[in-house]
């Protein structure tokens, strides 16, 4: 397998904007913009690793947390590409050894693409939750980032997830602003313990049911002191998608896209008055 190349890419969009770049990667053979985008973006994995990128994941470690399922040296592979094509950077980190991985300004660019993708996943990719799909790794991966710590009174809570199917137990340490996933006791001491069903947890991240509903019917329990088991729906943030926000993000673009009509009726109206 050929070394990564995590130099310049060989178009800097930064330096070079408007200017046409190639990867070698399978083309559609065409000058169209958006096959010319999609050789970029539709490739298999690469918008989930611009997911993970965009919400914080910087350390190869960690986008293999929200990537469970893809390979070391596909992932490799992946992010030489988007370093190529100008969408990310490698930089030193900025504590300890190691390198980081961020998205240059042609890669935040990308943001409402993938927001709108998941918003469109959301509406019509289906509600159901095969099994298959399920992983409780990846399902507190996405929890932690959504925890709403201002809710937070104490200086340090330690919330213990038990589920049930797999049998598996992940704790979150959370000491704002820092929220951490640990898959290991360090023998703090727990102020909420959630069993759980993976699919229910699952479910109630996604808005899909309600947290009371999956109290009532046993598939989520709580048990701690009387402060911290109703502060659990207060900081416990749901998918940016849930609550009608895959409704609000897709019509924000229906907003654009009216407004685009709109703006080119004026400057007809003008050209044709003068």
């Amino acid at each position: 397998m050929p070394r990564p190349y995590w130099g310049s890419p060989k178009n800097e969009l930064a330096d070079r904007p408007g200017e046409a770049f190639t990867l070698r990667v399978p083309e559609y053979g065409q000058f169209c913009p958006v096959s010319r985008g999609a050789e970029i973006f539709a490739e298999r994995w690469t918008p989930l690793i611009l997911r993970e990128l965009l919400n914080g994941s910087h350390r190869f470690s960690e986008l293999q947390l929200g990537l469970p399922r893809i390979s070391r040296n596909l992932l490799t592979q992946r992010l030489a590409s988007l370093a190529s094509a100008g969408v990310i950077e490698r930089r030193p980190a900025k504590r300890g050894r190691g390198f980081g991985y961020h998205l240059t300004s042609a890669g935040e660019e990308l943001r409402p693409v993938v927001e709108a993708l998941g918003a469109w996943g959301y509406r019509w990719g289906g509600a159901d939750l095969p099994s298959g799909q399920l992983d409780p790794v990846l399902l507190m991966w996405f929890i932690r980032r959504r925890v709403q710590i201002q809710a937070l009174r104490r200086a340090r809570t330690v919330v213990r997830f038990d589920f049930r199917r797999p049998r598996r137990s992940v704790w979150l340490r959370i000491e704002p602003p820092a929220v951490d996933l640990c898959f290991t006791d360090e023998g703090f001491d727990v102020e909420l313990s959630v069993d759980a069903d993976l699919a229910a947890l699952t479910a109630v991240w996604l808005g899909r049911v309600r947290l009371g509903e999956a109290i009532a019917a046993g598939s989520i329990r709580l048990d701690g002191d009387e402060d911290a088991r109703p502060l659990f729906s207060r900081w416990f943030g749901l998918s940016p998608f849930a609550d009608g926000g895959a409704e609000r993000i897709l019509s924000s673009g229906d907003a654009r896209r009216t407004a685009g009509p709109q703006k080119r009726a004026v400057i007809s109206s003008r050209s044709a008055a003068r």
